[in-house]
């Protein structure tokens, strides 16, 4: 059964898309078929991967305004079992996506994962850093919610907003959508207030933040620049295996 889990979070800058390429990465490592799905308008994933979002024809946005066969717009990627539908630089205003006379416009991207013509272990979605169409699609769509959280002062206020998101999805749209769970990032042991948040974060929320932090780790950034995950540009680095025990911590969940 394909796991659907949309990576999310209001605030930018907290590591949602870097988190969203290597675990996907780090699970593909470990022989799982993943396909990792761009809904941001600002194509990072598509870039960190290798692809040039402005040579990008067919996107997740014709996919959504229907357009093209979901299908027809996957790319494989250079690491076996990891699949890519791309974005692209969206400018135009994304609430021409939605006709008011449609009834249910957040449902396009389920209804397009319906259409699927090959089975993926996982599914992983890398969200805009906002509550809006493209966002309420994937959680729409997805079974969990993995929430980065950077390690600094505002981290409550970021969970507290996601728990009211992941609330009223439930309520009006999706009520078998689960918490994946927190992922403290860009943690750094020497700091006090990396330890200190984490700490005050698993106090509160200790069944639903994962043991695995993302440190803060310099090849990381440069994976990025070069479009490669971090697993496959220094699979030894601290931020690989970080993101190799991510992985065995989703995978532990497979038969729950």
């Amino acid at each position: 059964m394909t796991r659907i889990i949309a990576i999310a979070n209001h605030k930018g800058g907290v590591g949602k898309t870097t988190t969203a390429i290597n675990l996907s990465s780090a699970l593909a490592h470990f022989s799982r078929k993943v396909l990792i799905v761009d809904i941001d308008p600002q194509a990072n994933t598509t870039r960190g991967l290798g692809f040039d979002p402005s040579l990008t024809s067919k996107s997740i946005f014709e996919v959504l305004d229907g357009s093209v066969d979901i299908n027809s717009v996957l790319k494989k990627t250079a690491i076996k079992d990891l699949t890519l539908l791309p974005s692209k630089i969206f400018v135009s205003p994304i609430n021409e996506f939605v006709n008011n006379s449609e009834e249910d416009p957040y449902y396009r991207l389920k209804k397009a994962f319906s259409s699927l013509k090959k089975t993926y272990d996982y599914i992983i979605i890398d969200c805009p850093p906002s509550l809006g169409f493209l966002t309420v699609n994937a959680l729409v769509s997805a079974n969990t919610i993995l929430v980065p959280v950077q390690c600094e002062y505002f981290a409550m206020d970021a969970i507290n907003s996601m728990l009211g998101t992941i609330s009223r999805i439930q309520s009006q749209y999706n009520p078998d959508l689960g918490i994946e769970g927190f992922l403290m990032t860009m943690y750094d042991a020497k700091t006090s207030l990396g330890t200190q948040i984490s700490s005050q974060v698993r106090s509160l929320f200790k069944e639903n933040t994962f043991l695995t932090q993302i440190p803060r780790n310099v090849s990381i950034p440069e994976s990025n620049l070069r479009g490669l995950p971090v697993t496959v540009y220094r699979p030894t680095s601290s931020g690989s295996l970080a993101y190799y025990s991510l992985a065995k911590e989703v995978m532990d969940k497979e038969n729950q």
